[in-house]
């Protein structure tokens, strides 16, 4: 059994998974209340999931971008369940997570998460023969930068201000925005990644273990 553990903005969730099914998942928004609802939560996860602790095989934590503050409750959780129950812990990139769910298109992927002050942390993602792979480096732009970023039909999901869709499909209309279920970062596919690489054996040094926290800068996508 393995937990997962995704705090890294103001959407928590978090989801049990035997590798062959999930078990157990909660998504919620939070008033920035991590340090209050996360560890709660779990608990009552774990208790309506019928899974002690002593059951889980792994743990898995989204490592940003994301909030400073809510990715450091998140790890200190996984970090202390690892330490007292001797298991590893994985960490997966919070936008691996989000594109993990959207299916193949033959056009590039932007995957964005709200940086605060009107910005967005900015992954932009190809399409592979089997998934979708990052190209160069998360990047913030402001949303009218992200509107003058592509010139060809290009998916985008993730968290957008309704006034920003709006803004990008008014000024540029080679944005193809997702549905809402489709921009929910699902603790369960956060789950499924790390299960993979928990059963490969490529597991994160719990003493390197360390949040990706957004750095500003503006080169092109």
């Amino acid at each position: 059994m393995l937990l997962a553990i995704d705090s890294s903005t103001q959407t928590i969730g978090i989801a049990l998974f035997d590798g062959s099914q999930v078990v157990g998942e909660i998504v919620w928004q939070t008033k920035n209340h991590h340090t209050v609802e996360l560890s709660p939560a779990i608990d009552e996860l774990m208790k309506k999931c019928g899974i002690n602790y002593s059951q889980l095989k792994g743990l898995a934590i989204a490592s940003g971008p994301g909030s400073f503050t809510s990715l450091r409750i998140g790890y200190a959780i996984i970090k202390g369940l690892a330490l007292s129950l001797h298991i590893p812990a994985i960490s997966v990139p919070t936008l691996d997570v989000l594109v993990a769910a959207q299916p193949l298109r033959d056009i590039p992927l932007f995957a964005i998460l709200q940086a605060g002050r009107n910005r967005y942390a900015v992954g932009k993602y190809l399409p592979q023969p089997k998934q979708w792979k990052l190209d160069g480096e998360i990047v913030v732009k402001k949303i009218d930068e992200l509107a003058t970023s592509v010139d060809s039909p290009t998916l985008l999901c993730g968290e957008i201000l309704s006034e920003d869709s709006n803004y990008l499909l008014r000024n540029n209309k080679n944005f193809i925005i997702t549905a809402p279920v489709q921009s929910l970062r699902r603790p369960s596919y956060l789950a499924y990644l790390a299960w993979k690489r928990l059963k490969s054996g490529k597991f994160d040094d719990i003493r390197l273990l360390a949040p990706t926290y957004i750095h500003v800068n503006n080169p092109n996508l």
